[in-house]
């Protein structure tokens, strides 16, 4: 698959998706990059063309396959955040389940030769994490919130309409974090509110959820680079293959906190904020990605330094800017 042309990325505004599009630029220097976004939002920086895409309306999707004519779809657009989930079960499964069938329904129909990249996640492995050892492909689907439940149904769909022809890759990642990543999510709600500290917009306080859990964490640029292997060896992978892209290393959580704090230099107090926590949830989740080590030849490259370095810079110019 090395000779895409036409690319088309959903959810291409999102924080993975930005660094998705970074990454294909590098790996595809020759291909057209198609962004697709919300109806209310405006071009996509980073593209070559965007078009209006809503997972809630079939019509939509279809149009924008039609019009992109791709050769690979990276479909990244999702409801992702786990309290929205638990908010609006129903919302999270019409945009999860449904919007990823219409979107594969329109590319077996319309362009059955292209490839289909699904980012589902880890999450789908959900109680399977009780076991506490790392977990491949083979793992049963046991997903512990709607969110999760979304993905996993959309994951095995998928996996059903690869047997009528559709060529589709899913991707696993585990917790992906990064620069530009919303503080609805473990790291950077720390990160913000240690910049909020150090800038003097917030009292010395830190509210957390559970910190005694452990979390594999994934730099997002290795996680772009692990999407852009899989079409880059579309051609030699099985239709339908699982795939996780994982560090290996779990972390606790709280000892992130700790080093966001150390790093800042800052004395705080933490307290817990029952608001944060999770009805259903694991200890640890720590993934295997022999896998892709094997047929994409992927492995995380980024050092933990430098991705923790990079959310706090992040946050510290999203705090200065106001």
């Amino acid at each position: 698959m090395a000779g895409l042309s036409r690319i088309l990325v959903t959810g291409a505004n999102g924080f993975v998706g930005r660094h998705c599009l970074q990454v294909l630029r590098e790996r595809f220097p020759g291909a057209r990059l198609i962004a697709g976004v919300r109806p209310a939002e405006g071009p996509c920086a980073g593209a070559d063309q965007t078009l209006a895409l809503d997972l809630t309306a079939p019509a939509s999707l279809e149009a924008a396959v039609r019009q992109a004519q791709p050769d690979a779809v990276l479909h990244l657009a999702a409801q992702a955040s786990v309290p929205a989930a638990f908010a609006d079960p129903l919302a999270t499964w019409q945009a999860n389940l449904l919007g990823t069938l219409s979107l594969a329904d329109a590319v077996l129909r319309h362009r059955p030769e292209a490839l289909f990249v699904q980012a589902s996640t880890a999450e789908v492995y959900g109680l399977s994490f009780r076991a506490g050892t790392a977990l491949d492909e083979g793992a049963a689907l046991a997903p512990a919130n709607p969110y999760a439940a979304s993905k996993a149904a959309a994951d095995l769909a998928l996996g059903e309409m690869a047997l009528r022809g559709l060529r589709v890759v899913r991707m696993r990642p585990f917790n992906q974090v990064g620069a530009g990543q919303s503080e609805a999510y473990v790291v950077p709600a720390f990160a913000r509110q240690v910049a909020l500290i150090a800038a003097g917009r917030q009292e010395a306080v830190i509210r957390t959820g559970a910190l005694d859990r452990w979390r594999d964490m994934l730099d997002v640029r290795d996680a772009a680079a692990g999407y852009a292997a899989a079409m880059a060896h579309g051609a030699d992978l099985s239709p339908g293959l699982a795939i996780n892209l994982a560090s290996g290393t779990p972390r606790r959580v709280g000892d992130i906190l700790t080093e966001l704090i150390a790093v800042a230099g800052l004395k705080v107090r933490i307290e817990t904020d029952p608001g944060r926590l999770r009805p259903t949830d694991v200890e640890t989740t720590c993934g295997d990605a022999g896998l892709a080590r094997r047929v994409l030849g992927w492995a995380p490259k980024i050092p933990w330094g430098e991705s923790l370095a990079a959310i706090l810079q992040d946050w510290h110019a999203r705090v200065a800017a106001g």
